[in-house]
């Protein structure tokens, strides 16, 4: 459930129907049983096997079952005290003249009869569950009792959990807390621990803010302007739809809510369609929303990627909104990431500044950028700006003079020597890796980018991806329209800066999640390698790619293979199907044929017989044989997933974090 105020509710085409006012102790005391994977748990309903089974059975031949035992049974029932009747007759076998001790043998014989008869013919009959359905409700709607007295419904106490910290929390019982604030909380009352002087400053802030104390730095406790999605912050759940009741999925998920959260978003997802398929609406704008809440809520952090115009929530759900070439953008973006080693940040930006097709000169110009990141941070105490880098990489004089007299002066000249010899020989050299990335900088170089990127005393404040350790919320637009390749190195650059910083952390407390809306030019053999570190950092990515034909051939297989969730949307090429039908394998199916033979069975009498049929109906006799055997399939097609899937759908499989799995789920996003 979610806030549902007046003022909180919006246009948004995707935004669902008014629902009933929060409230809070109906919410946090909901049952939401442990499931699997995927399944949305807030009064979800647990598959139960026997009631299926017994749901499964059509009343007719159940009814008509049950009748042929009831009859079978009381027909044995009959024949055998006549039974026993005649054998006492045959034996010679005379009845007491006791009247107690013939209803004695009387009732043991029927009862032993009636046991049998109830062991044998009532499970065959199966009337037990033609007492459940039926003859069990009839019943009880036919006695009258007078009803019972309807009890008071307990009284749950929802702040139970911070009672400890004192009289303050009594504040709280008497103003509106939304699932927001019960869950940030919550969550700052745990990082407490048993320090007493945080329980007194815990306590003090209850007391002086009420629901609204260890907020958020934005002081927001829920997001402007409504939510679009369906969300349960107390298990971080975002629900995204329905797990359709066909045969491919598995009996626990039919039915159910399919959710996200954490243990499964930990493993990073890669979800594959054709532009208007509604990756965006009804993936990548969701999940950004529910980091976005979990974030407010003081539990994860959120890294939001796409281009200027992709619908990803508006600016004032975001802390930081990067827009490279709008000049009212507050926020520009360190090329760097604040990395706190100069030679892997200068690697990580030279990996971005460089196309697929250049990646055979990658390790010689990873070479050529330490060379002169390493000396400028020496010398200057920071990275280099753009247009400083670019300069140096292209072998200005003035710019390496300066360098080294500022070298000189820090001390640290002999430390760099053989770095600056080597890139002064490569100076106007045809195979200078140096004039290569130089000419890449200038793409970020313009003047209606430069300020994101100068670095300069005019530069706007940077944001630099180190900062995942606190909750911050961060929207990146990238200008796919204006400057298009711009665009693909800074998306190449940030999902390489998140992956390195991501796990990096000290303190993984918090999720870290990265929502990149197209990551065709982000993805390269450094993002494969380091999406998979994600898995133990509490962290991941959601990677949306229109095909996978735009990826390089050896990277689709390594791609598939580091994430753990896969999703396909309808429409999606047949070869892109068929390395999701690889990955998601086989499985044993029950075939049954049936094969239909000219019947040559019997004697002459039969033979003539035939004869007499065929000419008469103008048919052959045949005999029917039926093969059953397991063979294994696909668990999708290619063929099927490019062209059955309806639309509104997907399928997707997970994998926990935890290594749980399920298999390919089809999925109703619509509702």
């Amino acid at each position: 459930m979610e806030l549902n105020d007046a003022r909180t509710q919006h246009t948004h085409p995707h935004l669902p129907p008014p629902r009933a006012p929060f409230h809070l102790p109906t919410w946090a005391t909901a049952p939401r049983p442990e499931a699997a994977p995927g399944i949305y748990r807030q009064h979800h309903t647990p598959h139960d096997p026997k009631a299926a089974e017994q749901a499964g059975t059509p009343a007719g031949p159940l009814l008509l079952r049950a009748a042929l035992n009831l009859a079978v049974g009381l027909f044995v029932y009959l024949e055998g005290v006549s039974l026993v009747q005649g054998l006492l007759t045959t034996f010679g076998l005379t009845v007491p003249d006791s009247f107690v001790i013939s209803l004695l043998i009387a009732a043991t014989v029927n009862v032993s009869l009636v046991i049998v008869v109830l062991m044998v013919f009532g499970r065959m009959g199966r009337w037990g569950e033609v007492w459940r359905r039926w003859i069990a409700p009839v019943l009880s709607h036919a006695v009258t009792e007078v009803p019972p007295a309807p009890e008071a419904a307990p009284v749950v106490d929802v702040w139970a959990e911070l009672r400890p910290a004192g009289d303050a929390v009594r504040r709280l019982e008497g103003e509106p807390v939304g699932d927001v604030d019960y869950v940030r909380l919550h969550q700052a009352w745990r990082t407490v621990g048993s320090d007493p002087a945080a329980w007194r400053e815990f306590a003090a802030q209850v007391a002086a803010r009420g629901g609204a104390a260890c907020a958020h730095p934005s002081e927001q406790r829920d997001l402007p302007g409504g939510r679009a999605g369906r969300h349960d912050l107390l298990v971080r759940q975002v629900r995204l739809g329905t797990a359709q009741d066909v045969p491919k999925n598995p009996v626990t998920h039919r039915n159910a809510g399919f959710a996200l959260d954490p243990r499964v978003l930990g493993t990073s997802l890669l979800a594959v369609g054709p532009a208007g398929t509604g990756k965006t609406a009804a993936l990548a704008r969701p999940v950004a929303e529910a980091l976005c809440l979990q974030a407010l809520a003081g539990a994860a952090c959120a890294v939001v990627v796409g281009a200027s115009d992709a619908d990803l929530g508006p600016d004032d759900w975001y802390d930081v909104v990067i827009a490279p070439g709008d000049p009212e953008a507050p926020y520009g973006l360190d090329l760097y990431g604040a990395a706190p080693h100069s030679d892997e940040a200068a690697a990580r930006l030279a990996d971005a500044l460089l196309p697929d097709e250049l990646a055979p000169r990658a390790e010689s110009a990873r070479a050529a950028m330490q060379q002169v990141v390493g000396p400028y941070r020496a010398a200057y105490g920071r990275y280099p700006g753009v247009r400083a880098l670019r300069a140096l990489l292209v072998g200005d004089a003035e710019g390496w003079a300066e360098l080294g007299e500022q070298l000189q002066k820090s001390g640290r000249r002999s430390e760099f020597e053989a770095d600056l010899q080597q890139r002064e020989r490569m100076h106007g050299r045809a195979d200078d890796p140096g004039a290569l990335l130089a000419d890449r900088l200038a793409l970020l170089d313009r003047p209606a980018l430069a300020a994101g990127f100068s670095g300069g005393s005019d530069a706007k404040p940077a944001f630099a991806m180190r900062a995942l350790e606190h909750p911050l919320r961060v929207r990146v637009k990238l200008p796919e329209r204006s400057h298009p390749e711009a665009a693909r190195i800074l998306s190449r650059l940030l999902l390489g800066q998140f992956t390195q910083a991501a796990a990096d952390r000290r303190d993984r407390e918090l999720f870290a999640g990265m929502v990149l809306d197209d990551a065709t030019a982000a993805v390269d053999a450094q993002a494969v390698r380091g999406v998979q570190r994600l898995r133990g950092a509490n962290a991941g990515v959601v990677l949306l790619l229109r095909t996978l034909s735009d990826l390089p051939e050896a990277l689709r297989a390594p791609l598939f293979g580091a994430v753990g969730n896969r999703m396909a949307f309808p429409g999606i090429a047949p070869w892109d199907g068929r390395l999701f039908s690889e990955a998601w394998g086989t499985h044993l199916v029950r075939e049954t044929a049936v094969t239909h033979v000219p019947d040559t069975s019997g004697g002459a009498v039969r033979r003539v017989g035939r004869l007499v049929r065929k000419a008469l109906s103008g048919t052959t006799a045949q005999t029917e044989s039926v093969t059953t055997r397991d063979v294994e399939r696909h668990r999708w097609s290619p063929s099927d997933l490019a062209h059955a899937l309806p639309s509104g759908h997907a399928v997707v499989s997970l994998t926990s974090v935890t290594g749980e799995q399920v298999p390919p789920l089809l999925v109703d996003l619509r509702h």
